[in-house]
């Protein structure tokens, strides 16, 4: 682990510096397991080795194997922040069993969370959510995948699309449309066993940051009634508190891979010869260094207050982690921009670290709510609560 000086801010105790720097340590072996050349083993060893390490424990509920007795997100934050250092793939990994399963978590009846959490912690059980569609991304309301209810039983028909570790998942939290009522409040949320008759991964998709990503197609798709998480037509807040828990995370990965490209950066401005003096010699570079440093500290605060508000004062961090996403994903992109700029033609070149993580942040911006998303949540939280 690079600077860790934020460790010792207020928002964390002698636990997490100790989770971090285990951590840390743990990543700089694992990563090794990656092979370009075969993406969905590799998420497959890697989400087993995460499991092996106990790291996945922190995805789930104690009462079913987890480390904590509920999920902490200053924990999820920093081992976010920690694997993608390292690899965007061992991130990845780690995100999505708790993203997957955290409504489950969350929402789920005791038989739900004892069948489908302690496999995810062991990762012997890959999770997967499935919210987006062709037309309802942002807009969940839109959402036109139905959910019928017939006897004991519910058939699903519809299309789901940009599914995160769709064609290697083993269920997917699937969000329906039940007509309980119009739009967002007539939606309800299913766990979907991967081999559910009438569930059929219709495409693969391929994206610059390559990582398992398909369209699942449902097609009378049949599950018996127990597998629907809450009340039918809660889907929408199922839907938006899970989020609200991983939302901050996604902030947190973006820290994690600006500190590397940072880290990077900095190596080559003190080894890098230009007319007769080191790059970082010259007052444009330590102009563009310290930007870069600020961009990173202002990203961690906004990151670890969402988190330290949602622990430690237990309440919905909605704006905080809006907050928290759009700043740490935009000041991430800026660093890894300057850092590629200052590696000049090397950080445009295949293989480098900068150019990896150039491709692995562009993602962050759009998934989980686009950052226009995010301006908007904030601003329609702002409104609520100054009563207009």
């Amino acid at each position: 682990m690079s600077d860790s000086h934020y460790l010792d801010w207020p928002f964390f105790d002698a636990a997490h510096r100790d989770l971090a720097q285990r951590a840390s340590a743990w990543a700089a072996d694992a990563h090794g397991l990656e092979n370009d050349a075969d993406l969905d083993g590799t998420c497959r060893r890697l989400v087993a080795e995460l499991g092996k390490g106990g790291w996945l424990r922190y995805c789930v509920l104690g009462a079913h194997g987890g480390a904590l007795a509920t999920m902490e997100s200053r924990s999820l934050c920093l081992l976010r922040e920690t694997f993608a250092r390292y690899s965007g793939l061992l991130d990845f990994a780690f995100a999505m069993q708790g993203l997957g399963s955290g409504a489950i978590s969350l929402f789920g009846s005791d038989a739900q969370q004892q069948r489908y959490l302690p496999g995810v912690a062991a990762g012997t059980a890959i999770a997967a959510f499935a919210l987006s569609e062709p037309d309802a991304g942002s807009d969940v309301g839109a959402m036109a995948t139905q959910a019928r209810l017939d006897g004991d039983h519910y058939v699903l028909d519809g299309t789901k699309t940009w599914i995160s570790n769709g064609g290697i998942a083993d269920f997917y939290v699937v969000f329906a449309r039940t007509g309980e009522a119009p739009g967002s409040r007539g939606l309800s949320a299913f766990v979907v066993d991967a081999d559910a008759p009438g569930l059929r991964i219709a495409k693969r998709i391929e994206v610059i940051a390559p990582h398992p990503l398909a369209t699942l197609q449902f097609e009378g798709c049949r599950i018996p009634a127990s597998q629907r998480l809450g009340t039918a037509g809660d889907g929408f807040r199922i839907a938006m508190q899970t989020l609200d828990v991983f939302r901050a995370s996604v902030a947190a990965a973006s820290l994690g891979f600006a500190r590397r490209a940072f880290d990077e950066a900095l190596a080559h401005a003190a080894s890098r010869q230009m007319f007769g003096q080191h790059l970082a010699d010259f007052q444009m570079t330590q102009s563009i260094l310290a930007d870069m440093a600020t961009d990173i500290d202002s990203a961690a605060l906004l990151t670890f207050r969402a988190a330290w508000v949602r622990d430690c004062q237990g309440r919905r961090t909605t704006r905080e982690a809006a907050m928290a996403k759009m700043v740490a994903t935009e000041n991430a992109q800026r660093v890894i921009d300057r850092a590629v700029q200052m590696f000049g033609g090397r950080g445009v070149t295949r293989g480098e670290i900068v150019e990896r993580l150039y491709r692995e942040i562009r993602a962050l911006r759009i998934y989980e709510g686009a950052t226009e998303v995010q301006k908007i949540i904030i601003g329609r939280d702002l409104l609520k609560q100054a009563g207009k």
